[in-house]
């Protein structure tokens, strides 16, 4: 397929806030979903933001909010949050086991 006829992947965007200095933080997430899920994403975004702001959506759809959801998401959760709405037939390997 070229890439004008392949089929639209989902963008995850990750909203963080500057004044509380959680770029570092969004860009390891950011990473970690784009190692996991290199083929079922079609982009992840970061997006500057402020007010203590920590979003995750995934086509505009709110995944994590800080605010409501208390703090930020452990990776594994993450992960598994992600891979339920865009590929719930994923395997996870090692983050699904244990606790």
């Amino acid at each position: 397929m070229t890439p004008d006829t392949s089929p639209l992947l989902p963008v995850v965007a990750i909203r963080y806030c500057t004044g509380c200095r959680w770029l570092l933080r969004a860009a390891w997430m950011a990473q970690e979903l784009l190692t996991t899920f290199e083929k079922e994403l079609g982009e992840v975004a970061l997006q500057p933001g402020s007010g203590g702001v920590f979003q995750i959506r995934v086509d505009g759809e709110l995944l994590w909010d800080r605010a409501c959801d208390g703090g930020f998401p452990d990776i594994k959760q993450l992960k598994q949050l992600l891979r339920d709405r865009i590929a719930p037939d994923k395997g996870l390997g090692h983050s699904e086991r244990g606790g």
